[in-house]
């Protein structure tokens, strides 16, 4: 059986962090085989809230130390790109990450993979970096697409303007539709915390400042500061920044947002644990691609590919077809699978990377 024609049921998840594109897929049915992550802090908390311990470095991880998956996913690091304009095939400049990605889809051909970035991805070097990185992936054989897509538009209060790339293997993207984009948005008061605990306070003479600077015409809101230092205020959040200044969103210009109200404008579910500390878990939800978002996104990539697998071989999509397995998350409940600790078996997190590690028992909770 051809890449094309296998079903789309594991994935691999590259540049993981705390698990955005996990939450989103897991609910879908798909059962992840392989994670990775350089950030300590991240593979911890991957680790408490999946059972498995992303390998490191993917560039010190070899292709045969990935499992076979059906579907790749990549919120990849946005470098400095510069050094693409020089190389001269997928062999140089290793130090670009998002050429990993490309030595893993080469390596393993998986059906399909679903890429996130910065919505500047798209400009750099007036699109010739986008171009660039494209062309060696349908190189591989892959049909490839990208549109800049919004989190306003999934539902979540966070202007979040991110370019998302997908993929399908043998040329199965003609006619894809991406996900439908929503007028509305989760009101703020549904995010935000009743009691927060007044270490997420800025001082009042922070406070003082941005009432000279500022003044909200709704409430509640959250204040934006800026690189140049003009304030604004929206009924939702600018976009989380992993690096941005400790205090450049205010709630009601106030204070900041807590690390579970991080999390909810994300979009991850109220079940997750959170450990380390608050300036990690900013760093790591920063860094996190929107959960709604990427699970819609994913959701069209496999009816597409069932849609066209099916076509190819001439029966019904979602047809009984050893091939052609009906879509998973119509019989799942739509939940993410949680690991507890009354969560059978017990036992320490997999990690990834070892051989003959038996994939990890999910429990759907109901």
């Amino acid at each position: 059986m051809t890449a094309f024609f296998r079903p789309i049921a594991t994935f691999a998840d590259l540049f993981c962090g705390i698990g955005g594109f996990h939450y989103a897929a897991a609910p879908l049915g798909l059962r992840c085989v392989f994670a990775s992550e350089n950030d300590e802090a991240a593979r911890k908390q991957y680790a408490a809230n999946f059972g498995i311990t992303p390998a490191g470095d993917i560039t010190q991880i070899k292709g045969d130390k990935v499992p076979d998956h059906d579907i790749l996913f990549a919120g990849f690091p946005c470098q400095s790109f510069s050094i693409i304009g020089r190389r001269a095939g997928t062999d140089d400049s290793r130090g670009v990450l998002v050429f990993e990605i490309i030595r893993v889809l080469k390596e393993k051909r998986p059906t399909a993979f679903v890429l996130e970035n910065v919505k500047q991805f798209s400009t750099l070097s007036g699109g010739q970096i986008i171009r660039q990185v494209l062309r060696e992936i349908e190189q591989l054989g892959y049909t490839t697409t990208w549109k800049v897509l919004n989190a306003l538009n999934f539902g979540l209060p966070q202007r979040r303007e991110r370019v998302i790339i997908v993929g399908a293997f043998g040329g199965g993207l003609a006619g894809f539709e991406w996900p439908r984009q929503r007028k509305t948005y989760k009101p703020l008061a549904e995010i935000l915390e009743k009691n927060p605990d007044a270490t997420h306070y800025a001082s009042a003479r922070i406070q003082q400042q941005r009432r000279q600077k500022h003044q909200a015409k709704i409430t509640p809101s959250i204040w934006h500061e800026n690189k140049s230092g003009n304030i604004s205020s929206h009924p939702f959040s600018c976009a989380l920044r992993a690096g941005a200044s400790h205090n450049y969103l205010l709630v009601d210009g106030e204070r900041r947002p807590t690390p579970r109200e991080l999390l909810r404008l994300q979009g991850f579910p109220e079940r997750m644990r959170i450990i380390g500390t608050a300036s990690q878990l900013r760093k790591q939800v920063g860094n996190a691609v929107p959960v709604p978002m990427a699970q819609a996104v994913i959701k069209q990539v496999i009816r597409h590919v069932e849609k066209v697998q099916a076509a190819m071989l001439g029966i019904t999509a979602g047809a009984a077809h050893p091939a052609i397995p009906r879509p998973r998350w119509l019989t799942l409940p739509p939940r993410c699978p949680i690991v507890t600790p009354n969560s059978p078996p017990a036992a320490p997190p997999r990690v990834c990377g070892q051989p003959n590690t038996p994939a990890p028992h999910w429990r759907f909770s109901p």
